[in-house]
């Protein structure tokens, strides 16, 4: 097993994430039988990172992570979770659930939250505590002094209640630059980064941005959902050819390994034959190098056919109406790649009016300046088209 420094801790590079434990089919009840097999395996087999949430599993994921790991030596495993103000809204300073997670208990303020999950996960701390979810509908409330979630989870800290406290992300790369410069209390920062999202969800940009920020990044979704891991016949074909011997799965984690700055990456492993697999992958570093990251550039533009953004922003300098063209046309490769996500419905959700792809008239000034010879009023427009639809 890799492992890989963080303050004096040797963490596994490879962690268990508990979002996607095996199930018995009936909607989101833990098959406990198989899924603690799972995770006593990936322990023995030097695992040491569990990253659970509020909201897993239908709020069940943290008790049963809890009572599964209480069998081994508390300072032998690190346990990650989250506190899920990304569903939650401040009134007059009392907090609640949205209608998102209305049938969950009642709370009036964090340490509800805070209390019940160290009950539920049976431990006295959590090696690493997260704010889940920072993006545009949640940086309004993780910033609300009446709130004051923040503060109260740096005071936990320094309680000794929290060891290392950071946040996970699926916002835009300037509202996780935002929020970095407005605390600097955070220690490492989870993301969703895989080679496709490299490019389609601009993750390279966030990877460089939480690196220049001097922070950690841990990784969630390295295969997307498992679309990375069952390629069509012709993909999978090219990447066998290259290794023979290798899974389509492990080009995803490999990719990762090339990444310095990447400090554990979650895998949300359902069956035994996976966890395997990726135990395997992570026995050794052996990062995807020269020609093979040209193949995986070969395998993403296979994937989707995306618009060949670079992100150089000529395109607003004479913008009249003021859009931010590169971020909606990030948001038009995400859309025609398949069904929106949950983070790309809640960012389309914030967007204003004059924001949105449907405010632009067509003047062409965009399409003039632009160094990659986009027709980006039509791009625009067919997005525009999309949304409507």
């Amino acid at each position: 097993m890799i492992y890989r420094s963080f303050q004096g801790l040797n963490l596994s590079c490879l962690g268990m994430g508990a979002m996607r434990l095996p199930k018995t089919g009936e909607g989101e009840k833990i098959d406990e039988a198989k899924a603690r097999e799972i995770i006593e395996y990936a322990y023995e087999q030097g695992i040491n990172y569990f990253d659970t949430a509020y909201r897993y599993h239908g709020g069940e994921s943290e008790t049963f992570v809890g009572r599964v790991l209480q069998q081994y030596p508390r300072e032998s495993f690190y346990l990650a979770t989250k506190f899920p103000g990304h569903m939650m809204e401040c009134r007059d300073g009392h907090l609640g659930f949205t209608s998102l997670l209305a049938s969950h208990p009642p709370v009036a303020s964090p340490a509800d939250v805070f209390e019940k999950q160290l009950e539920k996960c049976a431990v006295d701390y959590f090696d690493f505590y997260l704010l889940h979810n920072l993006c545009e509908t949640a940086y309004d409330f993780y910033t609300d002094e009446q709130a004051g979630v923040v503060e109260y989870l740096v005071d936990q800290k320094k309680k000794g209640r929290i060891r290392h406290l950071g946040f996970s992300a699926h916002g835009r790369s300037d509202t996780i630059d935002s929020f970095l410069n407005h605390y600097h209390c955070f220690e490492f920062v989870q993301i969703q980064l895989n080679y496709l999202d490299w490019t389609l969800q601009n993750a390279g940009r966030k990877y460089e941005l939480i690196t220049k920020h001097g922070l950690p990044v841990v990784v969630m979704e390295p295969c997307r959902g498992g679309r990375l891991a069952f390629l069509n016949d012709d993909l999978t074909a090219m990447l066998k050819k290259a290794r023979p011997h290798d899974s389509v799965a492990s080009w995803a984690f490999r990719f990762l390994q090339s990444l310095p700055n990447v400090q554990v990456v979650l895998s949300g492993m359902t069956t035994m034959d996976q966890l395997k697999e990726n135990i395997e992958t992570f026995s050794k570093n052996d990062p995807v190098k020269g020609d093979e990251k040209e193949l995986l550039d070969r395998v993403v533009k296979a994937l989707v056919d995306m618009v060949p953004c670079t992100l150089c922003r000529y395109c607003c300098e004479g913008c009249p109406k003021e859009l931010d063209i590169p971020h909606l046309i990030t948001l038009y490769n995400e859309l025609k790649f398949g069904n929106p996500q949950y983070s790309l419905n809640e960012t389309l959700r914030t967007m204003q009016e004059p924001a949105r792809p449907s405010a632009c008239i067509g003047c062409g000034a965009c399409a003039k300046v632009c160094p990659q010879s986009i027709a980006i009023p039509a791009v625009l427009r067919d997005f525009a088209g999309m949304l409507k639809s």
